[in-house]
């Protein structure tokens, strides 16, 4: 729902460092795997129990995966680089939750589970209205230049992020916070089917 907006305060900065980046020989797909390393070095800071200190390599994994996009657009997009770049962030959204889980198994563990589901769901009408909009040749730019097609809804990177950002200020509150944002998840996901159904019903 904030991405559009959240894109158009980050994308010019992001495409400035992008190009300095790539005029220096790096390459998109290196900055997403840098990202991903990043994000799962704060996922295993979870689970270690230092939730606080995970922050840092959280919002740099973030960095990264807004600058993989960026040195992409300063260089040649490659259909795998945006293929390697969701794989990487849907890795990285079920990791933080699962290292709350095994930081705490006992009380974050049923919130965690539902969490995951929520997530699962969420990512598969994610991909599936995808493919229907390559199939129909839909494309959109309201979350920026993206290698394929990204459907709004409630929940949306931005609001992720912060959602995460949340657990790891407030870890005690894992459980109602978990709860509260699958269910939103489970609205967004509902919500896309219904407006594949009315989009793409023959």
């Amino acid at each position: 729902m904030l991405d559009r907006y959240a894109r158009r305060l980050i994308d010019p900065p992001l495409n400035s460092v992008g190009r300095m980046i790539a005029a220096r020989g790096v390459s998109a797909d290196d900055v997403t795997l840098i990202g991903l390393c990043l994000g799962l070095f704060s996922a295993l800071c979870i689970a270690l129990g230092a939730p606080f200190f995970a922050l840092f390599p959280l919002l740099a994994s973030r960095i990264a995966d807004g600058l993989d996009g960026a040195v992409a657009r300063a260089t040649r997009p490659t259909d795998f680089g945006g293929y390697l770049d969701i794989a990487a962030d849907f890795l990285f959204y079920g990791a933080i939750p699962a290292a709350f889980v095994f930081a705490d198994p006992t009380v974050n563990g049923a919130a965690g589970a539902f969490l995951l589901t929520a997530f699962y769901f969420n990512g598969t009408s994610f991909l599936g209205f995808a493919i229907l909009a390559e199939k129909h040749g839909h494309t959109t730019d309201a979350q920026g230049q993206k290698s394929l097609y990204y459907s709004n809804g409630i929940l949306e990177g931005t609001e992720t992020i912060v959602f995460f950002v949340l657990l790891c200020l407030f870890p005690t509150y894992f459980a109602l916070m978990s709860y509260v944002f699958g269910v939103l998840c489970f609205a967004t996901a509902i919500l896309r089917i219904y407006g594949a159904k009315q989009t793409y019903t023959d």
